[in-house]
C-alpha cells in the first residue's frame, strides 16, 4: 500500500516503533472517522455532564430522604414511647378496679381512647412519609423540568 492511502504508524507519535500501519484507511475516509470522533468527544463530554449532574442531584435527593428517614424513625420512637405508657396507665388503672363493670367500662373508655391516638399517630406518620416523599422527589422534577426545557 503507498503512503497515500493508509496512515502509518511512523506517523503516529503514539504508536511506538511498530513500522506495520495501525490499519489501512483511504485517505478518502480519513476526514469523515475524524470528524465522527470529534462528534464522539461532544457527546462523551456531554453524557460526562450530565452524569456529573445528576450524582450532584442524587446526592442531594439521598441528605433530603436520610433526614426525612430520621424524622420518621423519631416519630416512630415517640410514639412507641407513648403507647407503651399508656398501655402500662391502663394495667394500672385496671389493677384498681373494683367490680367487673369497671373493667368493661375502662376497657371500653381505653380502646376508644386509644383508637382515636392511633389514627393521630398515623396521620402524622403518614404526614412526614408524604413530605419525605415530596421533599425527595423536588431536585429531581427540577432536574427534569430544567433538561426538558433545554433545547438539545
Amino acid at each position: 500500500m503507498s503512503d497515500v492511502h493508509t496512515n502509518e504508524v511512523s506517523d503516529n507519535p503514539k504508536a511506538g516503533s511498530f513500522s506495520l500501519p495501525l490499519f489501512a484507511l483511504p485517505q478518502a475516509f480519513q476526514g469523515i472517522v475524524e470528524q465522527n470522533a470529534t462528534r464522539v468527544r461532544e457527546q462523551f463530554e456531554k453524557v460526562k455532564e450530565a452524569s456529573e449532574e445528576i450524582s450532584v442531584l442524587l446526592k442531594e435527593a439521598y441528605a433530603v430522604n436520610a433526614k426525612g428517614a430520621a424524622d420518621y424513625a423519631a416519630k416512630v420512637i415517640e410514639i412507641s414511647h407513648a403507647n407503651a405508657s399508656s398501655a402500662l396507665a391502663f394495667i394500672s388503672e385496671l389493677a384498681g378496679t373494683r367490680s367487673l363493670s369497671e373493667v368493661i367500662q375502662l376497657s371500653a373508655d381505653h380502646g376508644r381512647k386509644n383508637f382515636e391516638i392511633t389514627t393521630a399517630q398515623n396521620k402524622e406518620l403518614w404526614e412526614i412519609a408524604k413530605k419525605v416523599a415530596t421533599e425527595t422527589s423536588e431536585p429531581i422534577k427540577k432536574s427534569f423540568a430544567k433538561t426538558l426545557k433545554t433545547p438539545s
